[in-house]
């Protein structure tokens, strides 16, 4: 039975950053494909202009309605970062799923256009050897199932560098000076995090040149004075820096410049990709990092043992959910609906430092801190607990040990 022969594309939205690659996919898609390209250019932070997208976009032909820029800082930060780090994701002990956390969001954005112009296609610039391929379509299909999925770097004939620069000049797409040659390494960014891949990084027994960090400085090159500063948290989110209370994004950006300051946030992982292979990469998560420390300690008064320990066993299914792409899968979902319903009384106030690359909590309290000081006070007199009652509890979870052992004794 042979396989159904598809339709044209009529009407495609890609995702577009205003680079070379996504310009020539840009020019492939109308030359390739014959079709009309919607752009869609994401401010999730990268701290780029954005502007020049617009104009290269409208250099190649682009239609100004069918050019879209969105400033997701925001909603970025509230609706995905702060619910993954409720949830103290980390991904293989490390990594902190920068990257991985904004796919979902561009794919959603993308989904959302095309209904909106019609489109019958959408189109992302991710390689064939990478995750974010699985992360972008996932979220398509997860969110429009019958959406036709166009990924130019599985489909092209392109075999090199060279060959993309000769289409770029034949099409008469700029190209900045440095891209006539191979970068020295590839750079994805936002607000939450930058990472950086390839050329000078590939081999892993070499240590990352300095110029490589861009989001922070280095530990032996901060400040010989600590800082110090307190977070206020409200249901498990972080609303407030030394009392001073800020959005999403803005508390992300002061909790960036702080840890950009002392050094704090650098990552050199070797990581093991969805699609089977082992990376190695350069993550700068600076404000990530201090938020994640500061979550763990206004936690540490508030959960329950019971929920604390649950949700540390079912942390590392989540960050692979998120690691994959599986973002809005039912599963993920699940598990951000138990997260949530822990956080209910995570409110209060951490003390933090950061020295030197470090992140120390120094303090917390909070109005439901389950911490009982007459529970744990060595003096005489206050005393809530019967130390007597210790015995029989031992000894019921020792009882056991002691069959196994009496059995091991008698073989």
């Amino acid at each position: 039975m042979s396989a159904p022969v598809e339709k044209p594309v009529k009407k495609v939205v890609l995702a577009y950053s205003g680079g070379l690659d996504t310009s020539i996919i840009l020019k492939w898609l109308q030359t390739e494909y014959q079709a009309e390209v919607v752009t869609f250019t994401a401010d999730l932070g990268q701290g780029e202009e954005l502007e020049p997208a617009r104009k290269k976009a409208e250099l190649l032909g682009i239609k100004p309605d069918n050019i879209f820029i969105e400033d997701l800082r925001e909603e970025f930060v509230r609706d995905y970062v702060f619910p993954m780090f409720r949830a103290n994701t980390v991904y293989e002990g490390q990594y902190l799923l920068g990257t991985s956390i904004a796919r979902p969001l561009i794919a959603k954005k993308q989904i959302e256009i095309a209904r909106k112009v019609g489109a019958d296609a959408v189109c992302h610039g991710a390689t064939g050897k990478g995750n974010d391929q699985v992360r972008f379509e996932l979220g398509y299909y997860g969110l429009e199932p019958d959406i036709r999925v166009i990924a130019p770097w599985r489909e092209w004939d392109f075999a090199s560098r060279e060959a993309l620069i000769s289409f770029a000049e034949q099409h008469q797409i700029p190209i900045a000076k440095d891209k006539r040659g191979d970068a020295p390494f590839s750079v994805d960014a936002n607000l939450l995090h930058s990472s950086s891949e390839g050329k000078v990084l590939e081999d892993p027994a070499v240590e990352a040149p300095e110029f490589v960090y861009q989001r922070t400085i280095s530990p032996e090159a901060a400040p010989d004075t600590p800082a110090v500063f307190t977070m206020d948290f409200e249901r498990g989110d972080p609303v407030a820096i030394d009392g001073v209370a800020l959005s999403p994004a803005e508390l992300l950006t002061k909790l960036n410049q702080l840890g950009h300051d002392n050094g704090v946030g650098r990552l050199d992982l070797v990581e093991n990709r969805f699609v089977g292979m082992k990376s190695r990469g350069v993550y700068e998560t600076p404000g990530g990092t201090i938020l994640l420390a500061a979550h763990r300690g206004i936690e540490s008064i508030t959960l329950d043992r019971g929920a604390m320990h649950l949700k540390d066993e079912l942390m590392p299914k989540y960050a692979s959910l998120v690691y994959n792409g599986f973002w809005f899968s039912p599963e993920r979902q699940m598990l951000q609906a138990a997260i949530d319903w822990s956080q209910d009384k995570v409110t209060g106030r951490v003390t933090v430092k950061l020295y030197k690359g470090n992140v120390t909590i120094t303090g917390r309290e909070s109005p439901y801190s389950l911490y009982d000081q007459d529970l744990v006070t060595f003096e005489e007199g206050k005393v809530a607990y019967d130390h007597r009652d210790a015995a029989g509890f031992i000894k019921l979870n020792a009882l056991r040990l002691r069959v196994a052992a009496k059995r091991d004794q008698r073989s």
